[in-house]
C-alpha cells in the first residue's frame, strides 16, 4: 500500500474508532433462540466481556511483537498467529496495521501511567508538587515498555511517517502539559503570563526532566539510579522555577 495511503489512515484513527471496533459484528440471517437474545438484550455484559478479552489478547500479542520484531518485520498474519485468532478477526476490529499500532501505543500509555487513585498534584508547596510530577513522568518515561516503544519509533519512523503521528496523537502528553500549564495558572495567579507562555514553560518542563535520564537508558553514558533521579528531578525542579520567575519577571 501507498505510504501517503497509509498514513493518511493513520491520521483518521481516533481512540473513540478504535474502541468503536471492539464491538462483535452479528450477521445478517443469523437467529439466535428467543431466550439467548432476551438475556443479551438484558445485560448486555456477556458480549461485551468477552470483545474486551479478545482485544486484550490482540494488544498483548501486538505489542510483544512490536516492540521485539519492530514494525516493519511484523504481519498481520503474525499477529493473529500469536492472539490465536483468525485474519477476519482481526480485521472485524482493526482496519489495517497503522490502526492497530496506534491502539498498541494507546495500550502501552495506559499501562504505563500512574492509576487513576494516584493524586497527581500531592504536595503542599509548587516546588514539591513539581518534585512529585517530575518523578511519576521520569517512572512512565523510562519503563521499560516506554524505552522499547521509543526505541522502535525512531528507529523506523523514517520508513513508517505513521509510527510517529501515532505517538503524538495518543502519546498523552498534552494531558500532561495541560495539568502542568494549568498548576502554574492556580499557583502563580498573580503573573502576567499569558496561557499560551504557560504551556510553553509546561512543555519545557517536561522535557527538562526526561530528555537527559531517557537518554542514558537507552545507552547514550550509564543509567542513572533510583537517588541520582531523585537528585536530577529536585535540581530540575529548582532550574525550571528560577527559569519561570524570569520569565513572569519580564511580562511585567
Amino acid at each position: 500500500m501507498d505510504r501517503e495511503v497509509i498514513t493518511r489512515r493513520a491520521r483518521d484513527i481516533t481512540v473513540a474508532g478504535i474502541i468503536a471496533r471492539v464491538a462483535t459484528r452479528i450477521r445478517a440471517g443469523r437467529k439466535a433462540p428467543d431466550k439467548h437474545v432476551k438475556a443479551v438484550r438484558k445485560s448486555g455484559r456477556p458480549l461485551r466481556a468477552d470483545a474486551l478479552k479478545l482485544r486484550e489478547q490482540i494488544l498483548k500479542a501486538a505489542t510483544e511483537l512490536f516492540l521485539v520484531e519492530g514494525y516493519g518485520s511484523t504481519s498481520i498474519e503474525s499477529v493473529a498467529s500469536r492472539a490465536g485468532i483468525s485474519k477476519r478477526t482481526f480485521y472485524d476490529r482493526f482496519a489495517d496495521k497503522a490502526a492497530l499500532f496506534a491502539a498498541v501505543v494507546h495500550y502501552i500509555i495506559e499501562h504505563i501511567r500512574p492509576p487513576a487513585d494516584v493524586p497527581l498534584l500531592a504536595g503542599a508547596s509548587l516546588p514539591e508538587i513539581l518534585q512529585r510530577l517530575a518523578g511519576l513522568i521520569l517512572k512512565a518515561a523510562l519503563s521499560p515498555q516506554a524505552l522499547a516503544l521509543h526505541r522502535l519509533v525512531t528507529g523506523e519512523s523514517s520508513r513508517f511517517p505513521e509510527l510517529a503521528f501515532a505517538v503524538e496523537t495518543e502519546g498523552r502528553q498534552s494531558e500532561a502539559t495541560d495539568l502542568i500549564a494549568g498548576l502554574l495558572a492556580r499557583e502563580q495567579g498573580n503573573t502576567q503570563i499569558d496561557v499560551e507562555d504557560q504551556r510553553f514553560a509546561a512543555d519545557q518542563f517536561i522535557y527538562m526532566v526526561v530528555t537527559l535520564p531517557q537518554r542514558r537508558a537507552l545507552g547514550f553514558g550509564t543509567p542513572m539510579t533510583a537517588a541520582e533521579l531523585d537528585a536530577w528531578a529536585h535540581k530540575v525542579v529548582i532550574l525550571f522555577l528560577e527559569g519561570y520567575a524570569g520569565l513572569a519577571e519580564s511580562r511585567r
